[in-house]
């Protein structure tokens, strides 16, 4: 059964957007407008809430005074959001893993799902931002020593959760101190509190696709999350097969979406012309945010430095929304348009477990998003949960 959740990144309201519009490193916004990025994630769980979506997923980001990621702990946001609503869920797409200790991530994870009754869900990532990673005292740049301590954490987490107490020496944390306590050494530590359901159900981006990255998860029992390329034929179709041949090299035969999420981005309009063109100064400020970041695949450096100069970009060669159209990664139109592109996702990936309809969103005014999810809540969504 197909779950369907958005995932908001946690920006704010912003007057303008687009490659004509204000530089982002020159955004300068009040303490007060980057705060309202908890009563903007208020505002979408209310709105899901009565809809029957099941996960408001949001990103964790730090230091960000351009106003594109203001949620920094986002299992204390989701207790916040878990007393305004009755039936969600909220978790992080995604908690960046090396910016933690990872008993203190255990912890607070925890905490948040006794505190909520089982309403919060975890989703792990490495982080992709030298400004948040570095800072807060991790590698990143060195990739291998990034995802050496990213495995080292994720196996402490789980550990803390799965058993009654446990011990750890690895390369990057020995647990529990060497020491005494009350007289004995200590052996072992107990994390307190745990979390209500166990095993709980880790979701991370397949994003790099290497195989290691791979291996490690189905090792650990982690599921993926894909974001776009969903077109048939498409880069999630490749990268859910890889997913179904390592799983299958580790004795575990699933079908095609099987242990797998999908994130599209949707934007509703009376046509898929108007709500194009309604989206583009969007995904224009997507690449002006992400581009920078190594986030967008295959541009050039001049490509590049042309997302942040409007008098380079239109002639750069650099992707566009019909292109992310063409890709499966964006969908726009009207409710019947909608139903359409997501019946082709669902008989490509007959068993996908998730559809997320936003991919954290990034530029789309909240008020947007906010109008969008009422009007899938209300004419797409329902069919879909009829089928289920």
């Amino acid at each position: 059964m197909v779950k369907f959740d958005y995932f908001y990144g946690g920006h704010v309201e912003m007057q303008d957007a687009g490659f004509l519009a204000t530089p982002v490193a020159e955004r300068n916004l009040s303490e007060e407008l980057l705060a309202s990025s908890f009563s903007e994630a208020k505002a979408m769980a209310k709105v899901m809430d009565p809809l029957g979506y099941d996960t408001l997923w949001m990103s964790e980001h730090h230091f960000q005074s351009e106003g594109f990621g203001g949620i920094p702990n986002v299992h204390m946001t989701s207790v916040y959001l878990a007393g305004v609503t009755r039936n969600m869920n909220f978790g992080a797409f995604f908690s960046i893993v090396p910016a933690w200790h990872p008993l203190r991530l255990a912890e607070d994870f925890a905490s948040a799902d006794v505190m909520t009754g089982g309403r919060v869900r975890f989703g792990i990532g490495r982080g992709y931002i030298l400004r948040e990673v570095e800072t807060l005292g991790s590698p990143l740049e060195d990739d291998e020593a990034n995802r050496d301590l990213f495995e080292e954490q994720v196996e402490i987490v789980i550990k803390a959760w799965e058993k009654d107490s446990f011990s750890h020496r690895g390369k990057n944390y020995v647990i529990p101190a060497d020491g005494m306590h009350r007289g004995e050494k200590l052996e072992e530590i107990t994390l307190v509190p745990r979390p209500l359901r166990r095993p709980v159900e880790f979701w991370q981006p397949i994003a790099s696709g290497s195989q290691r990255g791979m291996d490690f998860m189905v090792k650990n029992g982690i599921k993926g999350v894909i974001a776009g390329g969903t077109a048939p034929g498409g880069s999630a179709e490749k990268t859910a097969l890889r997913w179904k041949e390592t799983l299958a090299k580790a004795g575990q035969e699933v079908e095609i979406g099987e242990r797998l999420g999908l994130g599209v981005q949707i934007h509703m309009a009376d046509s898929e012309e108007k709500a194009i063109e309604e989206a583009r100064p969007y995904f224009e400020e997507q690449l002006k945010v992400l581009a920078p970041l190594g986030m967008i695949k295959n541009l050039s450096e001049y490509q590049i430095e042309a997302t942040s100069d409007s008098r380079k970009a239109p002639s750069a060669g650099l992707p566009t929304l019909e292109d992310g159209v063409a890709e499966g990664t964006w969908i726009c139109g009207p409710p019947r348009k909608i139903k359409e592109e997501l019946n082709g996702i669902l008989e490509r990936f007959p068993k996908i477990e998730r559809i997320s309809v936003g991919l954290g969103g990034l530029a789309i005014p909240p008020s947007v998003i906010r109008k969008d999810l009422e009007w899938f809540g209300k004419e797409v969504l329902p069919e879909f949960r009829e089928k289920n």
